[in-house]
C-alpha cells in the first residue's frame, strides 16, 4: 500500500510538472497572438489607406502580401494552442483513468481492513483478546496493534476521500480545456475564412494590375529615375566625404610629424579620434538599432523579381518599409545632417554620417532638420510622404562608404 501511494504521490508530481510546462507555453503562444493581431490592425489601417482613392497599385499588393503572411502566423499560433490542449486533455484523462484505478484499489484494501476488523470482533471479545496476553508486555503490544489498525483504517478512509477530490478536479479542469479547445476550433475556423477572403482579394488585385501592364512599367521607369538621382546624389556625398576624411588623416599626420602642436591643432586631431569612435561605435550597435518607422519591409534588399511584371529584376540598396500616412520617421543612430535634398517622384531624402557608415532617409515631407546639423538616436527628421494611390513608403538605406548593407541586418528583429 505504500509502495502504491509513492506512485500515485510521484504521478501527481509529474502531471504538475506537465502542466506548469504546458501553461508557460500556451501563456508564451498567447502573448505571440496578441502582437501578431496588433501588428495585423497596424497593417489593416495600411491597407485601408491604400484602397481609399480606388486604383490598384503595388502598394495594396504589398499590404495585402503582409497581410496574409501574418493571417498565416495567426493560423498557426491558433492550431499550437490547439495541440497544447490536445496534450492537456490527452494527459489530465491519462491520470482520471489512474486515479479511478487508485480509488478502486483503496476501497478493496479498506473493505478488507473492515471485513478483517469484523471477522475478529465475532471471533472473541476485545476485552478477552487483550486480557488473555500471557504477560503485561503482551498486552501493552496488543493494545498498540489494535490502535494502530484502528488508525490505520482512518487514514485509508482519508486516502480515498483525498483521491476523490483530486479526481473530481482533474475532470473538472479537463472540462474546462475542451471548453477551450471549442472555442479556439470556432476561431480557427473563423480565421481560416479570413485567410481565404484575403488570398481570393489577391488573386484579383493580382490579376486586374497584370491587364495594366502599361501603367506599371511606366510607374517602374520613372521610379527607377528617381532612385538613379537618389544614388547619384548619395555617392557624391560619400565621395566627398571619403576625400575630406582622407585630407584630414593626411593633415593630421602632417601635424603629428611637428614638435609644436597649437590648441586648435590638437581639437583638430580630437574630431578625427570622435569620427574613428563613432564608426567603431555604429558597428558595434549592429542588430540593436530601433527601426526609423513602424510598418512591414514592403521591398527587401538586393535583386528581386517584380511583384507583377513577369521577367522583370528590380535592384534595392535598402529595404522599403510601407507605413501609415503621416508616420514620423526617427533617426536609429548619433551623427551629423550631410544633405536634406528634394528627390523628383519620391520625396525629400535626408543623408547622416555616422563616421564611415551613412544612413538614407528617403520619401519624406515636414522634414525638420538641415545640412549640418548635429542629431542624436530618435531624432525626429520627418513624416512619410503619402503617393498619389495613398501608399506611404520609406526608402532607407545603410552604407559603409560606398558599399550598401542589408539594414535588416543592422535593425532590431
Amino acid at each position: 500500500m505504500i509502495v502504491g501511494r509513492r506512485c500515485f504521490l510521484l504521478a501527481v508530481f509529474l502531471l504538475l510538472a506537465v502542466v506548469a510546462f504546458s501553461q508557460k507555453s500556451k501563456s508564451q503562444l498567447q502573448r505571440e497572438k496578441q502582437e501578431n493581431l496588433a501588428k495585423i490592425k497596424e497593417t489593416e489601417k495600411i491597407l485601408t489607406e491604400t484602397t481609399v482613392e480606388k486604383k490598384n497599385s503595388i502598394g495594396e499588393l504589398s499590404a495585402l502580401n503582409k497581410r496574409i503572411e501574418q493571417q498565416e502566423v495567426l493560423m498557426t499560433s491558433i492550431q499550437s494552442e490547439v495541440e497544447l490542449l490536445e496534450f492537456d486533455i490527452s494527459e489530465n484523462n491519462e491520470i482520471i483513468v489512474a486515479l479511478e484505478k487508485d480509488v478502486d484499489k483503496l476501497k478493496e484494501e479498506y473493505a478488507a481492513m473492515v471485513f478483517a476488523a469484523q471477522k475478529a470482533s465475532g471471533k472473541v471479545d476485545r476485552l478477552t483478546f487483550l486480557f488473555s496476553a500471557q504477560s503485561f508486555d503482551q498486552l501493552m503490544m496488543r493494545l498498540k496493534h489494535m490502535e494502530q489498525y484502528g488508525k490505520a483504517r482512518q487514514e485509508q478512509a482519508e486516502a480515498i476521500a483525498k483521491v476523490q477530490q483530486i479526481l473530481s478536479e482533474q475532470i473538472r479542469l479537463i472540462q474546462i480545456k475542451k471548453s477551450e479547445k471549442e472555442t479556439l476550433l470556432a476561431e480557427e475556423e473563423k480565421e481560416s475564412k479570413q485567410l481565404t477572403g484575403l488570398k481570393t482579394k489577391k488573386k484579383t488585385l493580382v490579376r486586374s494590375l497584370e491587364k495594366e501592364e502599361k501603367r506599371l512599367k511606366r510607374d517602374l521607369v520613372e521610379t527607377k529615375k528617381a532612385i538613379a538621382e537618389l544614388d547619384n546624389l548619395i555617392a557624391r556625398i560619400i565621395k566627398d566625404e571619403m576625400e575630406r576624411a582622407a585630407a584630414e588623416a593626411k593633415r593630421l599626420r602632417e601635424l603629428k610629424a611637428k614638435a609644436n602642436k597649437k590648441a586648435e591643432e590638437v581639437k583638430e586631431e580630437e574630431d578625427a579620434d570622435a569620427s574613428i569612435a563613432l564608426s567603431a561605435s555604429f558597428e558595434e550597435n549592429k542588430m540593436k538599432f530601433p527601426w526609423p518607422a513602424s510598418g512591414f519591409v514592403s521591398q527587401r534588399f538586393g535583386r528581386q523579381m517584380h511583384p507583377v511584371l513577369k521577367g522583370i529584376e528590380i535592384q534595392n540598396d535598402g529595404i522599403n518599409i510601407q507605413t501609415k500616412q503621416g508616420e514620423s520617421v526617427k533617426t536609429i543612430f548619433g551623427g551629423e545632417v550631410k544633405r536634406v535634398a528634394l528627390i523628383g517622384g519620391i520625396g525629400t531624402a535626408v543623408i547622416i554620417g555616422h563616421g564611415e557608415f551613412f544612413t538614407v532617409y528617403a520619401g519624406l515631407k515636414e522634414v525638420t532638420v538641415k545640412t549640418g546639423q548635429k542629431v542624436i538616436p530618435n531624432t525626429e527628421l520627418g513624416k512619410v510622404v503619402a503617393t498619389s494611390e495613398g501608399i506611404s513608403e520609406l526608402r532607407f538605406q545603410i552604407f559603409k562608404n560606398t558599399t550598401p548593407l542589408d539594414p535588416q541586418k543592422w535593425l532590431k528583429n
